[in-house]
């Protein structure tokens, strides 16, 4: 059951114990008036329909501790610790008094992650975008310098692009330890079975020790040759097997209902792997549609990136759009995709945002198609990059045209920046959540929480903007004025 309970907390109502008052500069005060927690809890109170059982806890409370784990990389359980010692966290997340005993119990913070979905926080990104620009808005029409009366018929600002994977928490995948992990579990799985039989079965001869043994002998190899290594998934496979053949006749007599949720879902998993190196064991291939590559996160894919780092990554891949520093993720997919197929729907997405198309869009060369060229070019929108055809004879005009790819690849850093700042900072670079929509939400809340740090600096990142204005300014009348009044002067002497 969920009760709705929004309402402006202020931080002249927070009763501290020990006297005083909160710092109304304090960033977690001011990050408070930003978040549209109203957005959030109609999203969140859906997953309460039921009007029976005890209250649930807010949204803010969801929310706001999720905000506070992301914002300061922390684990589940020193997020509550962090919370229970700090009174501006407790009034973050929606309590009315300092309290000494932790607010709810670290396992908690699963269970949030499960009801925030991934949509809603996409819509609460929305949310705080249109807030933001109905702000730079009010304050453009305050200076007078608010261009936006034209009904949005000219194209207007950059939009960048960008795709990258987000490396789920999984050991490195080899087909040779993920045959010997799928045996372990199995014969685990057989003990189970045989000590639940009505008959008192007893268990089956299956050869542990050796399995052990043939596998360290290969696993453990720092070079290997060709030869060995089928020789070692050839028995790998054939004790998978055996162990399958031996749960399918116990099956018979016992129910595979009697297993915990968390064995079953192996087994299932491990019947699908075994299906899958056997085939590409016969074929000798190394590559599968929809691979497995984790027995305990079968939703994990292998993304070939080909960075220098790693040319494989196994996790999440997903699509950005920078613009102004906000970045939102426009796709996120376990399976690989290629991204320059997606180029017209984030432009239009940036339209329906900002009600009009983009100046000039900056991406790599993979989104730089013949179709995306025309299907910009049809709407006045510069692609960056280097264009088609022969580079200008004209000198003036060959290196204008290389001094405007150079200012493009400039701008499009701007993403790399926003990856390198996820991955870094925050969680990005290894994404602990186990389950699928945990993992989706994980990184929603991460790029949420880098638009809020940039929400709060915006105002010093204008007062920056106006400061090198003025400096340039400077810089040009010095740099002119003085050698053209030196040479009047030189000329009026002579």
């Amino acid at each position: 059951m969920y009760q709705p309970k929004f309402q402006q907390l202020t931080f002249e109502n927070f009763h501290l114990p020990f006297g005083g008052k909160l710092d109304p500069e304090n960033r977690w005060v001011k990050l408070a008036d930003v978040i549209p927690w109203h957005v959030a809890e109609t999203k969140y109170a859906k997953n309460f329909m039921s009007k029976r059982g005890a209250p649930a806890l807010t949204v803010r409370m969801a929310l706001g501790s999720l905000i506070i784990k992301e914002k300061l990389g922390l684990s589940d359980i020193e997020t509550v610790e962090q919370i229970k010692e700090n009174p501006y966290l407790q009034f973050f997340i929606g309590l009315e008094t300092y309290q000494h005993a932790a607010p709810f119990d670290a396992s908690m913070l699963t269970h949030f992650r499960k009801r925030l979905k991934h949509t809603d926080l996409a819509a609460l990104q929305e949310e705080l975008l249109q807030r933001h620009l109905a702000e730079e808005r009010r304050k453009a029409e305050e200076r007078n310098q608010n261009d936006d009366g034209d009904g949005g018929s000219g194209n207007k600002g950059k939009l960048i692009v960008d795709a990258t994977c987000a490396p789920a928490d999984i050991a490195y995948p080899t087909d040779i330890g993920l045959l010997n992990d799928a045996r372990e579990k199995t014969e685990r799985i057989i003990d189970d079975l045989c000590a639940m039989h009505p008959e008192g079965v007893a268990k089956p001869r299956m050869s542990r020790r050796t399995a052990r043994k043939d596998f360290l002998a290969v696993g453990m190899k720092k070079s290997l040759s060709r030869k060995a290594l089928r020789k070692g998934l050839r028995k790998q496979l054939s004790y998978l097997r055996r162990n399958l053949q031996y749960i399918g006749g116990l099956s018979a007599s016992v129910p595979l209902t009697v297993l915990s949720t968390a064995r079953y879902r192996d087994l299932l998993v491990i019947d699908e792997l075994y299906r899958q190196q056997q085939e590409m064991y016969k074929s000798d291939r190394k590559s599968i549609s929809d691979r497995i590559v984790s027995i305990s996160q079968p939703h994990v894919r292998p993304i070939v990136r080909g960075k220098a780092a790693a040319r494989t990554e196994f996790g999440m891949k997903l699509s950005i759009s920078v613009v102004d520093g906000i970045s939102l993720p426009e796709r996120m997919s376990w399976n690989a995709y290629n991204e320059g197929c997606d180029l017209v729907r984030d432009i239009e997405r940036y339209r329906e945002r900002y009600g009009h198309y983009p100046e000039s869009v900056h991406a790599d060369k993979i989104y730089r198609t013949l179709a995306n060229r025309m299907w910009c070019k049809a709407r006045g929108i510069r692609l960056s990059g280097v264009p088609l055809g022969r580079p200008p004879k004209d000198v003036e005009k060959n290196r204008a045209r290389r001094r405007q790819i150079r200012e493009d690849e400039g701008v499009r850093n701007a993403v790399e920046g926003m990856f390198g700042k996820a991955k870094r900072r925050y969680g990005l670079g290894r994404v602990m959540a186990r389950l699928a929509e945990s993992s989706l939400s994980v990184v929603s809340i991460t790029f949420l929480v880098m638009n809020l740090d940039r929400l709060l600096a915006a105002p010093f990142l204008r007062l920056f903007e106006w400061l090198l204005l003025e400096l340039d300014v400077i810089r040009n009348l010095f740099a002119w004025s003085p050698p053209r009044a030196a040479i009047e002067c030189r000329g009026a002497m002579a």
